[in-house]
């Protein structure tokens, strides 16, 4: 199953972008990134994908329940997941409505740059949990 991370706003380059580019080089599973102007129009629809927003009224997953949730649209012939990575204005209930799941890293609002390090480190995790890699340590 491919992961494909949309996300509004460039993130150039600097310690964030390295952060991103670092863990997204380590996902085994097939990964891409697309970056959207920071505002204007919506994010492009694909219904075959599971669309996932990262949205502050979300619900609040564990590594492993992301894992799990993976899993389980992989082996049910899921062929995208697409996770949409809100501008500064998040996104509104147009968008909400049209998300198969919306998740959040906590009640916190975080910068962009900082939530796109967080999804693709989330990413190499549960894709990690799931090769029973050790990078992951339950406790």
């Amino acid at each position: 199953m491919q992961l494909h991370i949309l996300a509004r706003g460039k993130i150039g380059r600097g310690p964030e972008a390295e952060l991103v580019d670092r863990y997204l080089k380590r996902i085994a599973w097939p990964v891409r990134l697309t970056e959207l102007p920071d505002r204007g129009g919506r994010f492009p629809a694909d219904d075959a994908a599971f669309n996932i927003l990262l949205d502050e009224k979300g619900e609040m997953l564990s590594s492993m329940e992301l894992a799990r949730l993976l899993e389980t649209l992989r082996d049910s012939g899921r062929r995208e997941t697409r996770f949409h990575l809100g501008g500064a204005d998040g996104f509104d209930e147009v968008d909400r409505r049209g998300a198969d799941r919306l998740i959040a890293f906590g009640r916190a609002t975080w910068p962009h740059l900082l939530a796109r390090a967080m999804l693709a480190e989330q990413l190499f995790r549960a894709t990690s949990i799931l090769a029973n890699h050790p990078y992951h340590r339950e406790g």
